[in-house]
């Protein structure tokens, strides 16, 4: 391997890991920062790993998109007691339906869908909200809200869509009726 290569990593990795509690950064800033630093380690991995210029650019690029957009699309915050009763309640809702669904599905013989372990449900919004709805994860297998923050959102994804919170992939369920 080539040392530069392995330097170049380690240095925006490194850096990465001293940036990751940027929570003063606008949503935009957190995009730009991190999805640039992701893209810029993965095409360095990429390239160490043997890939061509052009396929490390490539890699760099989709990395740092995907990165950038979900941090753009997620601002996260501590729940008042109001909000994580109410994001409960529509959890446990939602998640009965779903698996009322899932059983229906499966006695008509229907293909199989996986159950989703993690559900986002809105709930409501409070003095501090931001976006456009505000979103808490429950865990299906738990039966329990996951942790004490909210996430606001700019755009709600569609329902049923699995989108990423954190490092949480949840099915958007909205409000669960």
């Amino acid at each position: 391997m080539n040392t530069k290569t392995i330097q170049t990593t380690a240095c925006v990795l490194t850096a990465g890991i001293f940036l990751s509690s940027c929570e003063g950064l606008s949503p935009e800033a957190n995009a730009a920062l991190f999805g640039g630093l992701s893209g810029i380690g993965a095409g360095s991995i990429a390239s160490a790993a043997g890939a061509s210029g052009h396929e490390s650019a490539v890699i760099g690029l989709a990395t740092g998109a995907v990165v950038a957009a979900t941090v753009y699309i997620v601002s996260k915050r501590k729940a008042t007691e109001r909000q994580r009763q109410v994001a409960e309640a529509r959890a446990r809702n939602a998640a009965a339906q779903l698996e009322a669904k899932r059983q229906r599905d499966l006695a008509a013989n229907r293909a199989k869908k996986s159950k989703a372990r993690y559900i986002a449900v809105d709930t409501v919004k409070d003095s501090n909200s931001t976006g456009s709805k505000s979103v808490m994860i429950f865990d299906t297998k738990s039966q329990e809200i996951v942790g004490n923050n909210v996430y606001d959102v700019k755009d709600a994804p569609a329902k049923g869509t699995v989108a990423k919170f954190d490092t949480y992939s949840a099915e958007y369920v909205g409000t669960g009726a």
